[in-house]
């Protein structure tokens, strides 16, 4: 009886090499600012710290400004997103299920914040904002965010609602149920996981937001973004900058975890239409 010979897979050596040159390039610096954290003493040219502790984090902690910033920039990030919400989600599902004059042409509006120059037109804003009395106030940085979240809050909504079953909505409808009862109970449970991972990259980048913040906000509003630059221009220790990056990161890491969670259900790729 005849062995069939099973081919080995072949290594992609190239896609090794790229993932290597990710690794380097992306994981070693996270590993330095780390490691400058939780040094107490570290002097060139010792490749590792010459002492080991908390001490800057327990200085860096113990700021009052530090726990200002961090308030504001939540606070921020919960009002910025959640206006946006409110405002951008009934817009998506119009742009995917309605037609009306100039929908197209409204819809890749939302892209104009991007195609320019952002600091150009925060400039612009800000002219027109300092008319207004707008400039150094909570309200001014929280409508220059807002315009970041448009990109996010309607695109990636539109295309959630756009890849909704519309048999199920069919169904639903001939068996009796309102437009109301058929959008809570089977266009929003379907559309919810990716908007859900809309929402929290708009309150990511809201949260890391720096030049509205800086350039609208300023001095009277001071985000963690902007007290870190001040700390790595003003500060001669590095280590409290650093312990300010490590702080900054714990958003990202909650957003990638989310996000990976709907990416496994496969709700975040049925949104694009993959």
């Amino acid at each position: 009886m005849a062995t069939i010979a099973v081919a080995k897979p072949r290594r992609d050596w190239v896609g090794i090499v790229f993932a290597l040159v990710l690794t380097v390039v992306i994981v070693v610096p996270m590993l330095v600012v780390v490691t400058w954290s939780v040094s107490n003493v570290w002097r060139f040219p010792s490749v590792l710290p010459q002492e080991f502790g908390f001490k800057f984090w327990q200085m860096t902690l113990a700021r009052s400004d530090v726990w200002s910033a961090l308030t504001m920039s939540l606070s921020l990030s919960a009002v910025v997103t959640a206006l946006s919400a409110l405002i951008c989600l009934p817009a998506a599902y119009a742009f995917a299920r309605m037609e009306f004059p100039a929908r197209t042409l409204l819809f890749f509006s939302f892209l104009a914040g991007q195609a320019f120059p952002k600091f150009g037109l925060l400039v612009a804003i800000a002219a027109i904002f300092l008319q207004l009395n707008l400039i150094a106030t909570f309200w001014g940085v929280v409508l220059i965010q807002l315009v970041g979240t448009l990109l996010f809050m309607i695109w990636i909504p539109v295309a959630a609602f756009q890849a909704v079953d519309r048999r199920m909505e069919e169904a639903a409808r001939d068996a009796g149920a309102k437009p109301l009862r058929v959008f809570w109970s089977i266009t929003l449970p379907q559309a919810a996981p990716t908007i859900g991972a809309a929402v929290l990259l708009s309150f990511v980048g809201t949260f890391y937001e720096t030049e509205g913040a800086w350039l609208i906000g300023a001095p009277q509003i001071r985000t963690m973004p902007v007290l870190m630059i001040s700390f790595i221009n003003n500060q001669p220790v590095i280590q409290y900058a650093a312990v300010l990056s490590v702080l900054l990161w714990i958003p990202s890491l909650i957003a990638l975890v989310f996000t990976r969670r709907v990416v496994n259900s496969g709700s975040f790729a049925r949104g694009f239409g993959a």
